[in-house]
């Protein structure tokens, strides 16, 4: 099958290996362009754990004087991709919730369960749910720090573009619902009319909601929040 990927380019060259390995014949095209906060000033102060919801955020930490610091607390990641990006920074206590922002709320209020703890929340400019507001009733305090934008596409890559208009394109991964909003204002009449003929694999309900509001056919969601599970709707 003939697949595009559109989530950023990091997590989406990761997707499209594993999409290979399964015998797919993979594009990517980023609806978003990560770009790092600078200059980046983390809080004096110390914390309990860090929270992040994408691997973007231990990425930005590269290099950065304060990262031995911030090793030493532990990290609760929504999923595994993005424990896997934290275990790459170098901490050593990483969890992940295998799911999305409420499985990692979930964790958090489980593990800090009676603490009343202080969490940092390495977070992107650009959030889809108010975690601080879903822990603030476990007695959690969550302080925000921005460390990354991410920039919408203004349009899709030319060649991708033509192989979409020409029917080549069979599905397409929608990862987060500001990527799926991004993905149609970047479709012409021609491109949308193709697209709709494809099928469109969602990481989530929410994910799915701006393919649904334009009334598009071939929309399949995932039954957990995760990648794997995404995966699985498409098979081999």
């Amino acid at each position: 099958m003939q697949l595009l990927v559109t989530r950023p380019r990091e997590e989406a060259e990761g997707t499209a290996a594993r999409l290979r390995g399964l015998g797919h014949a993979v594009a990517v095209a980023p609806m978003l362009r990560i770009a790092p906060v600078a200059p980046l000033a983390f809080p004096v102060r110390s914390f309990d754990g860090i929270l992040m919801t994408s691997g973007n955020a231990a990425r930005m930490l590269d290099g950065h004087a304060d990262l031995q610091r911030l090793r030493a607390w532990p990290v609760l990641a929504v999923g595994k991709r993005t424990a896997q990006a934290a275990a790459e920074a170098g901490f050593a206590d990483v969890v992940s919730a295998e799911g999305d922002a409420g499985d990692l709320a979930r964790l958090a209020a489980a593990r800090f369960a009676g603490q009343q703890p202080a969490l940092l929340y390495l977070a992107g400019d650009d959030r889809a749910r108010d975690l601080p507001g879903a822990l603030r009733p476990h007695g959690i305090a969550v302080e925000t720090l921005v460390v990354y934008r991410a920039e919408a596409a203004t349009g899709l890559p030319p060649g991708i573009a033509a192989e979409l208009q020409q029917g080549r394109i069979e599905g397409v991964l929608h990862f987060s619902q500001r990527t799926a909003d991004i993905f149609l204002a970047c479709l012409n009449g021609a491109q949308a009319a193709a697209a709709r003929r494809a099928t469109h694999y969602c990481l989530s309900q929410r994910v799915a909601e701006p393919l649904q509001a334009a009334a598009w056919p071939g929309i399949r969601v995932a039954p957990r929040p995760d990648e794997d599970s995404l995966l699985g709707l498409i098979g081999h």
